[in-house]
């Protein structure tokens, strides 16, 4: 049983529907049969579920689970679900993964050759913003104005204030995903107007300092690392954003802040409060609650969370050809995701059985070419069995259709090399203390210290390659890529890279992603980025 799951389907005053322009970006149409946002808050018991609704912006898709009635309309319901889409921006255009299925524009996203009225693109922008403005809303609701209108209690209040908290976390959390895959985008708070209004464009370096700004100014009021309820944020959650932040400020603004990186790492470590686990695999199983590693999930449950997107889509994706779905917990596979031959080479002596002295290495070789011919066929690449619906004692997860198994989107190894890579950056660490974070993960990998790395092999290309072979999969590759200056270009190729086999140089343009066709032409404060 899950330890808690703060993932409801119900929100009954704040059904909010993005539609094709954010011109309306805090408009909340309410049906008359509705409670209103005007009096949902009368109920105390209100303003947790609510901010259950913001968390489960990340995993479920709309009002009814796995689909019938959606938060955004536009675009088949499972692919508009915000990790789901987050993973394909992150993974696809990408050497770790590549589909096999020929849905509208997704053979785009490896091909880097996305545009404008990318339906996908759209996709993630509008539940990115989606999720802006369901925080929003929720924070004009609870400010001591409208608190003391309702005459609400004071142990209660003291509450909202860590709910506020955690809602502004949040908004930030989206805001850093339009900073990193949009660059410039239209911005609002619980500041702006209710209504149809044409919000102004915030320009990268200015939203960078906001999401700073903000991550610090709630931090006091977030709970102490690992206090928090399970899958809620606390401080730990807020320091790992800050160190993200920092660690890809001179792609977003600039300016090295690498001394920042250590600090907010260092505060991580410092805590006491996470652990790596004994088993790499234990992370992606379906009691991965258990974990003492993971900082930040999203939460799924087989019953409570259903959806077509989420760790549903990432387990059943990379399921197909001679794999037994009942193996990793589920009750069909979609035969989709696998990898490239360059991801697989990443990893140290791997036989054709894909087994590697390094155990992350986690392929399914059977009846699957290395080299990928035909990128619509399921056995060219070798597929991924990292994710699982399964638990640590070998049983399955509760629902052979929705998984149980978490998202970790923040956890403690990725702080390790945070912290690794900020001191070959300059920062102001610890050298040998670098070298002793990365031989953990790796004596962790390896069941014993044979994998061990000495200073002269700690190098920023060890480090892109050592995040690959830990966080795969986990949607981070697009962004460490482009921090490394090999995500465009020529200077790294993977197979099918720019829609070739073999990789071809790719267009710095595609370093960001277009603003949706629709949201420029309907909002003159909108500048397209440059080359689309």
């Amino acid at each position: 049983m899950k330890r808690i799951k703060y993932i409801f389907t119900l929100l009954a005053g704040l059904m909010l529907l993005t539609t094709g322009c954010i011109k309306d970006l805090d408009t909340i149409p309410l049906d008359e049969d509705q409670t209103t946002a005007a009096t949902v808050f009368n109920d105390p018991a209100a303003y947790k579920q609510i901010l259950a609704k913001l968390y489960a912006g990340l995993a479920v898709t709309g009002q009814q689970g796995p689909a019938g009635q959606p938060d955004i309309s536009g675009i088949d319901e499972g692919f508009g679900q915000y990790l789901r889409a987050l993973w394909y921006h992150e993974e696809l255009p990408t050497d770790e993964a590549i589909i096999s299925w020929n849905d509208q524009t997704i053979h785009d996203f490896h091909n880097q050759s996305w545009n404008s009225s990318d339906v996908f693109v759209s996709a993630m922008y509008y539940r990115i913003f989606y999720q802006i403005t369901a925080c929003n809303e929720y924070l004009r609701q609870t400010t001591d104005e409208k608190l003391d209108d309702r005459g609400v209690e004071p142990g209660l209040r003291e509450k909202i204030k860590t709910y506020r908290a955690e809602a502004r976390f949040l908004r930030a959390l989206s805001y850093w995903h339009a900073l990193d895959l949009f660059g410039n985008v239209p911005f609002v708070t619980e500041n702006d107007p209710i209504g149809a209004f044409l919000p102004q464009q915030i320009n990268r370096k200015d939203l960078f300092n906001y999401i700073e700004t903000e991550l610090k100014d709630i931090e006091s009021d977030l709970k102490d690392p690992g206090t928090n309820e399970y899958a809620r944020a606390d401080k730990a959650a807020d320091w790992m954003l800050l160190a993200k932040l920092y660690l890809n400020s001179e792609v977003y603004t600039g300016e090295a802040r690498y001394d920042d990186v250590i600090t907010y790492t260092g505060k991580i470590m410092n805590s006491g409060a996470y652990q790596l686990d004994d088993n790499y695999e234990w992370l992606f199983l379906a009691d991965n609650d258990k974990s003492k590693e993971v900082i930040f999930p999203v939460a799924f449950d087989g019953f409570h969370t259903q959806t077509w997107g989420g760790t549903t889509f990432i387990i059943h994706a990379a399921v197909g050809g001679d794999m037994q779905p009942a193996d990793y917990g589920i009750d069909g596979g979609w035969a989709g995701t696998r990898t490239t031959s360059a991801f697989v080479n990443k990893f140290e002596n791997v036989d054709d059985n894909g087994v590697s002295p390094d155990k992350r290495a986690m392929f399914f070789t059977q009846g699957q070419s290395l080299e990928i011919n035909d990128v619509g066929n399921f056995q060219d690449g070798w597929a991924i069995t990292k994710f699982k619906n399964i638990n640590r004692d070998g049983s399955a997860g509760k629902h052979a259709t929705f998984p149980d198994t978490d998202f970790p989107m923040f956890r403690l190894a990725d702080v390790y090399l945070m912290y690794a890579e900020a001191v070959l950056r300059g920062g102001n660490g610890d050298m040998a203390k670098a070298l002793e974070l990365v031989n953990k993960l790796r004596e962790r990998a390896y069941g014993n210290n044979s994998g061990d790395i000495t200073q002269s092999q700690l190098t920023l290309d060890f480090i892109l390659d050592e995040r690959g072979r830990e966080l795969y999969w986990e949607a981070q590759r697009r962004t460490d890529l482009i921090r490394f200056g090999k995500f465009t270009g020529g200077d790294y190729l993977w197979p099918w890279k720019g829609g070739s086999p073999d990789g071809i140089a790719t267009d710095s343009k595609y370093n960001l992603f277009p603003l949706p066709s629709s949201d420029v032409n309907a909002n003159p404060n909108l500048v397209q980025n440059p080359g689309y």
